[in-house]
């Protein structure tokens, strides 16, 4: 009886706190240096609110991002070939603003412990389309169980399903260096997309 009693007490303790927890790590970043966001980032694991594109992220081996002042470069390596699609963006205070010819996409950049890493959401938005994504990007590859346990916790306090976890022994693309390719790249993706 007192195994049970014990049980129980420790489970309210911990459902009392859990919302304290939950705050920290679901809080927002006030400010963002640009200076910080700059380089080369990989993507480490992702929870995606459409549960239906979570397949395709599992195609995409491996995916990359490089960003400079204003401009997003994703590279993404599907079935043993680089993709690359460039964005401008601007920066205010925590919140990134793209657009990709009807689509709109913001992000909120959210605490993390993790001192090279970069968590944000992403609300896509189109005519037809509405979904958030929840990310985790890294300077490495490889991050500590812990730094994906809090992950996974920001997930679980926003609802989010679980997240997938990239592969980090698969090779990244290049960055390509030629922004004029790429953003041709990217003006005819967005025109086969219409």
């Amino acid at each position: 009886m007192f195994a049970v009693l014990l049980t129980v007490l420790c489970l309210v303790s911990v459902s009392r706190s859990a919302p304290l927890a939950c705050e920290k790590l679901v809080k927002p970043l006030e400010q963002f240096d640009i200076q910080n966001l700059t380089g080369r980032w990989s993507f480490v694991a992702v929870s995606l609110k459409d549960r239906a594109r979570e397949n395709s992220v599992r195609r995409h081996y491996s995916i990359a991002v490089d960003i400079r002042n204003s401009s997003y470069i994703q590279a993404q390596r599907v079935a043993g070939r680089c993709q690359y699609f460039f964005l401008d963006f601007t920066l205010e205070g925590n919140v990134l603003t793209m657009k990709a010819g009807n689509v709109n996409l913001t992000g909120t950049l959210f605490y993390t412990s993790c001192a090279d890493c970069m968590v944000l959401t992403t609300h896509i938005k189109s005519p037809t389309y509405r979904t958030v994504d929840f990310y985790l990007l890294s300077r490495r590859r490889q991050l500590e169980q812990k730094e994906i346990e809090e992950f996974s916790t920001q997930v679980m306090c926003l609802s989010m399903p679980p997240p997938v976890v990239m592969d980090p022994k698969t090779e990244l693309c290049p960055i390509e260096t030629t922004n004029q390719q790429t953003r041709e790249n990217e003006r005819e993706t967005v025109a086969s997309a219409k």
